[in-house]
């Protein structure tokens, strides 16, 4: 890290990025030989979206992350001259193998591509005969959304998922099967959506057991990109093909992409991009854009319902801790405030609405809340800057959070510079990017005191030396 990076208190202490430049969605994440690698959309020439290639970094513990070299990058006159987009990595006994999108120069032909790494996965051999699928399935009748390969191994051999969509139907995850790898069955439709509905084009597939059920997350893009966010769907996996039995919304704000792995205690884990809300200009003259969201275990609650929750190792990052019961505080500021944080909060929302306010200026014209609605079940977050500042996103975002009968609000909140990540009981999930115009508007408030039953606050140690 530069020392201008240092002072930049926009960017996240306690959250994985590059020291500089363009970053976005987790690629081919991987335990081997006991420590984690995550690889991403990466580009080395500055902070805006061209050239991908893909980055790489090591942790022994998923919060430590040392940036090594870049792990593969595009080969002139091949299939992937135009960048490295995304993919998967899995063990193909005792090798490293990856998948990846291959582009051309303008991105309207995508084909998937193999590589194989040596021991410590710094090193990457692409394969003589890319790519292993070419060509896209008669139905599709484009070429230029046909990306993101997830890989898996099954008894029957290995399977693999792709995004893409159906011209004037909506998104679709395509299925493969192949038993080397190298050579691959096109199957069907793994599950095509409704446009209108659930999107024009799915990217980003994850497909994979959960318990007894399977799960699919897929990253959503709504027509002409005005809008995209993560759905999830819950079922069987018969014959080839997915039946959902429930389905929700894993997150509608800025993270987007997510890729998930098994680790070897058996967690299936998910990380994300978290996506900026600024714009471009901006972006490229503070030197960096995109961020990873803290890793997530994943689990089905008893309705099917798909919950996460920060890595429990996150916790040994907490310090200065604060806790207070119900009752104890009838003040709305709290004596404790900071932009790097982690919140546990339970609340009765029969009191109304209710919530925290972060990042609060002195006099509090400046600050992001994060309030539910009970008449209408609403978690929402709404950020107010000043209005001389256009270049910023400040649109409310939310869902609909229904609790179960007798059951209080419970948030977890990360709030680690421009990042706030917000987890309502598990299971529902807004994560948003806020840019405080000063550093001192970074105070801590209630919002309606009277519905507080348990407060516990966190200051967050820095993962960088």
């Amino acid at each position: 890290m530069n020392a201008s990076s240092l002072t930049d208190f926009h960017r996240p202490s306690y959250h994985f990025l590059p020291a500089a430049n363009w970053m976005n969605d987790p690629n081919g994440v991987i335990q081997w030989n006991g420590r984690y690698h995550l690889f991403y959309q990466y580009n080395p020439d500055g902070a805006y979206h061209a050239n991908m290639h893909w980055g790489h970094a090591v942790s022994d513990d998923l919060l430590h992350w040392q940036e090594l070299p870049v792990a593969i990058a595009p080969t002139p006159d091949s299939p992937d001259q135009g960048g490295i987009f995304s993919g998967s990595t899995v063990d193909d006994k005792g090798t490293p193998t990856a998948f990846y999108t291959g582009v051309n120069d303008d991105y309207t032909v995508q084909v998937q591509c193999l590589a194989t790494g040596n021991d410590d996965l710094t090193r990457w051999e692409k394969y003589a005969g890319n790519p292993v699928i070419g060509e896209v399935p008669p139905e599709m009748e484009q070429t230029e959304e046909f990306r993101d390969p997830y890989v898996w191994r099954s008894d029957e051999g290995w399977y693999m998922t792709v995004g893409s969509r159906i011209a004037g139907i909506g998104g679709a995850v395509l299925l493969y099967r192949s038993s080397n790898l190298r050579d691959w069955e096109y199957l069907n439709p793994l599950f095509v959506g409704q446009r209108a509905r659930n999107a024009y084009m799915f990217e980003c597939p994850n497909f994979f057991p959960l318990d007894d059920k399977w799960v699919l997350i897929i990253s959503a893009q709504f027509i002409n990109h005005q809008r995209s966010t993560m759905l999830y769907y819950v079922g069987r996996f018969e014959n080839h093909r997915f039946i959902p039995e429930s389905e929700g919304v894993f997150d509608s704000g800025r993270a987007y992409a997510s890729l998930t792995h098994v680790d070897e205690q058996g967690r299936r884990l998910l990380y994300s991009w978290l996506r900026e809300e600024r714009d471009v200009a901006a972006q490229r003259e503070a030197g960096w854009s995109g961020v990873q969201a803290i890793p997530r275990v994943l689990s089905l609650d008893g309705r099917g319902r798909l919950c996460s929750q920060p890595v429990p190792e996150f916790k040994t990052l907490r310090h200065s801790h604060q806790s207070y019961q119900a009752g104890e505080l009838d003040a709305e500021r709290l004596p404790i405030g900071g932009l790097a944080l982690d919140i546990e909060a339970e609340l009765d929302v029969t009191a109304g609405v209710c919530g925290l306010e972060v990042a609060v200026a002195p006099q509090g014209e400046e600050k992001t809340a994060i309030l539910y609605e009970p008449s209408t079940q609403t978690l929402r977050i709404q950020r107010r800057y000043d209005p001389d500042v256009p270049h910023i996103d400040s649109a409310l975002q939310g869902l609909t959070h229904p609790l179960d009968d007798g059951e209080k609000l419970q948030l977890r909140i990360l709030l680690d510079g421009s990042v706030l990540e917000v987890i309502a009981n598990q299971r529902t999930n807004i994560t948003s990017r806020i840019y405080p115009s000063q550093p001192q508007n970074s105070g801590l408030r209630l919002v309606n005191p009277a519905a507080m039953q348990r407060l516990d606050v966190w200051k967050v140690s820095s993962i960088w030396s």
